[in-house]
């Protein structure tokens, strides 16, 4: 038994093993759902300063880690953070999201990107993800996690958020040689990146690719898959063994493709099924997810009907349980924390439901 205590739960499902439940844990599970992130924005207003002073972020992390003991404490970041150590402006605006003042439109803007240089424009993620790494020890499992190259690549383009990506489609499909050139040095980036984030304590790393559901599968292709492998064939070559994880928003269409990725891990959101997802990516390829982060607004029943549709669907081997997408900020705080402890009492649960 002394054994498996030493590997944390979510390591022995990356790696494969057959477990008794799945380890669990939620994509912004630090946040504003939470009395205790509340309370903390009110003394640090701003996003960069809650994510970039280094006590502040831990204290952020580690909040959901007191209060649910998830198998997985991920650093409380965002995913255009590197950006500024290319030479890319950005700040973060309150319920907003990220705003760009120059968006990258240029072949000239595009040559002046410089290397990603994490410990001189990052200093604050060393001692953050060393501190989770110190606090929970072999009891739960610190994640990383960086933006993919087509995502930021249309956070840089568009300047911010968007609902028709227009901007950076228009780029994309009439003059494609500068975005194929910024791609590139983001995927770069973002390998320098995620290898440092392993080098500083993360034992699994999580790429967003936000956006890449906005393409067709055919340009899904051409901009965003090529560029998603880039990174992971850059980061394997170095960190082998550190399991990489990529989600995609409205991957539906795309689900076969995400698992040519080179991802060990392929993070399903609620508009598969898990059997189907399952059956589509083949029984060798990990998943993670995927309940709809609105069914946190349900009753207790119905959230514990879900949690064990999904898991028995998912099978006890590969399986890491998620929301499809991050926790929505009006979700009761009382309801993550029973989505927590059912997860845990699922091999219980899974017996005396049957």
């Amino acid at each position: 038994m002394a054994g498996t205590t030493q590997v944390p739960h979510l390591l022995r499902a990356a790696r494969g093993e057959v477990l008794n439940r799945p380890p669990v844990w939620m994509m912004r599970q630090a946040g504003r759902y939470m009395k205790a992130y509340r309370d903390l924005r009110d003394k640090y207003p701003s996003f960069r300063e809650r994510s970039e002073i280094p006590e502040v972020a831990i204290e952020v992390s580690l909040q959901p880690w007191r209060a649910f003991q998830p198998d997985g404490v991920i650093l409380f970041s965002d995913i255009v953070t590197p950006l500024p150590g290319l030479g890319i402006d950005m700040d973060i605006a309150e319920g907003k999201g990220p705003i760009i003042d120059a968006p990258i439109r240029t072949q000239a803007q595009v040559d002046n990107l410089r290397p990603l240089e994490p410990e001189e424009s990052l200093p604050f993620i060393k001692p953050i993800l060393q501190a989770l790494r110190d606090e929970v020890g072999n009891r739960s499992t610190v994640l990383g996690f960086v933006g993919a190259p087509w995502t930021l690549a249309a956070y840089s383009v568009e300047g911010k958020g968007s609902k028709t990506y227009s901007v950076i489609k228009n780029m994309a499909f009439s003059d494609p040689t500068i975005l194929h050139q910024l791609l590139g040095k983001l995927a770069d980036a973002i390998a320098v990146y995620t290898r440092y984030q392993i080098d500083c304590g993360a034992q699994v790393v999580q790429m967003f690719d936000s956006w890449a559901g906005q393409l067709s599968p055919q340009d899904y292709d051409i901009f965003a898959l090529p560029y998603q492998q880039r990174v992971f064939r850059q980061v394997k070559e170095t960190h082998p063994d550190t399991p990489l994880i990529l989600l995609v928003s409205g991957s539906a269409g795309v689900l076969e493709r995400m698992g040519k990725s080179g991802a060990d891990i392929i993070s399903i959101d609620w508009s598969v099924d898990m059997a189907d997802a399952r059956s589509r990516l083949g029984k060798d390829t990990k998943v993670q997810g995927n309940i709809d982060p609105g069914v946190l607004f349900g009753s207790k029943e119905f959230i514990r009907d879900r949690i064990l549709d999904t898991i028995h669907k998912a099978g006890n081997r590969g399986h890491i349980l998620n929301l499809g997408h991050g926790i929505l900020p009006l979700t009761p705080e009382d309801n993550a924390a029973f989505f927590f402890e059912t997860a845990k009492q699922v091999d219980t649960l899974l017996v005396t439901s049957h």
